[in-house]
């Protein structure tokens, strides 16, 4: 392994490390809860995403050592595989990054569970990235069936994970801060913990919000889908006709602020993409390079954003400043897959092919990029990374880049380099994760 490809691998563990629900769940449960005010009585729990299950296991460990007079009971959903051992909350995994009938099942479970609150009992929701399919339960008149093919409408159009679940959540009975208000008409107490995997870090985006107000309304999700040109042929009509009477007043809104008034509602967001790259930037400058953090908010089509960083190292190679580089970000960027093409791989291997391929005159570039979930898109790797080696190595099979991101096939161009970042579901999850390292 080369020094290069150790350190840009180092930067990514990193990056997860800071936000191990292990770590940070018990010590915002300490805050949340301290002394003298540990939870009493009946205590619900429940969540849903891919770091969801593994919250639920820290918070039992924690519960298990400062909260003898909790009773612990609940149900969290998370993805297939991403399963997390507890001994009183129910974990059920679930269909992402479209929903089946086991999410489904799950919601109906957690709907029915709230709503069996009593005033003084305590509602602590588990929220994460991912969450936003996994708790799927739509309203009165739209099937399972019907969200799938929306999702999978919307997922094709190449809107943004935001735009998707403003849609998404004004189709759902536990969404848009529903579960919060289901859990306040109670007299219950809610606090969420929330792992954001969103650009901006709002509540309201992280898996649809199901315990915070929303600020998006119904024609914000007419909109969208007139956006994208997603008409009836691509969405059904028990989701338009739904989202009409939305519009026209005939179906109650999203839970807003003024809804709150009075209520014992909390959202604690305790691990963010941005902490992630303070992390990896911390780690970087121990082995030499000057980190430059971009930001968590970089969106945009993913080969677009490969071809604005490349821009980006040209620029800073013209200004020969003589200093090793780690440029740093992070956010979600999409994919747009023409019909006809079904591409293998995921955004943070597309963009890190379109870095490849448009930076070719640096040969002591090195780069990574993955998502800190462990699932890159379609295949079962998080991402991907390239160093000086992997290009000599790709010259001489006579693998040209531009040939597979015209198929959008960038897990086959690493798998054959054997420059496939493999790490199983890490159980967390803060969005993308990118790093360039620039020798001069």
């Amino acid at each position: 392994m080369s020094q290069q490809e150790t350190i840009l691998k180092n930067a990514f563990a990193a990056a997860l490390e800071v936000a191990d629900p292990k770590k940070i769940v018990p010590e915002y449960l300490s805050k949340i809860f301290p002394a003298g005010s540990e939870p009493k009585g009946r205590c619900l729990v429940v969540g849903a995403g891919k770091a969801s299950a593994s919250m639920a296991t820290a918070l039992e460990s924690h519960a298990k050592s400062h909260w003898p007079d909790a009773i612990l009971e609940g149900v969290v959903l998370t993805r297939y595989g991403h399963h997390s051992p507890t001994s009183h909350i129910q974990i059920i995994e679930a269909g992402h990054p479209v929903p089946d009938q086991a999410g489904m099942d799950g919601a109906k479970e957690i709907y029915r569970l709230v709503a069996e609150l009593q005033a003084g009992d305590i509602l602590i929701g588990l929220i994460s990235g991912g969450g936003s399919s996994l708790l799927t339960l739509p309203q009165a008149g739209i099937s399972i069936d019907d969200m799938r093919k929306t999702t999978e409408a919307l997922l094709r159009s190449g809107a943004p994970i935001e735009e998707m679940n403003i849609v998404r959540k004004h189709l759902s009975a536990i969404q848009g801060g529903n579960l919060a208000r289901l859990a306040i008409a109670r007299g219950a107490r809610v606090e969420a913990l929330l792992i954001s995997d969103v650009t901006g870090d709002a509540p309201a985006d992280i898996a649809s919000g199901p315990c915070a107000p929303d600020y998006s309304t119904y024609q914000d999700a007419l909109d969208i889908l007139d956006k994208y040109e997603l008409n009836a042929d691509a969405i059904p009509s028990s989701v338009l006709s739904h989202l009409k009477r939305g519009l026209a007043g005939e179906v109650p809104e999203t839970l807003k602020e003024a809804d709150l008034k009075g209520a014992l509602v909390n959202n604690h967001v305790i691990a963010t993409a941005y902490k992630s790259l303070e992390a990896a930037a911390d780690y970087v400058r121990t082995q030499g390079y000057e980190p430059v953090i971009l930001g968590d908010t970089v969106t945009g089509e993913a080969r677009d954003v490969g071809i604005e960083q490349a821009a980006l190292v040209r620029q800073h190679l013209s200004a020969k400043t003589g200093k090793p580089i780690a440029f740093i970000s992070g956010g979600e960027c999409t994919v747009t897959i023409p019909n006809g093409i079904k591409g293998r791989g995921g955004r943070c291997s597309e963009y890190l092919l379109s870095l490849f391929a448009a930076s070719q005159e640096f040969p002591k570039l090195a780069a990574l990029a993955a998502d800190t979930d462990g699932i890159d898109g379609s295949e079962r790797n998080a991402g991907a990374w390239f160093t000086p080696e992997t290009r000599l190595a790709a010259s001489q099979e006579g693998l040209i880049p531009a040939q597979y991101l015209t198929q959008h096939n960038c897990y086959d161009f690493f798998a054959q380099l054997d420059a496939l970042v493999e790490t199983g579901p890490t159980l967390t999850n803060v969005n993308d994760f990118r790093i360039i390292l620039l020798d001069t």
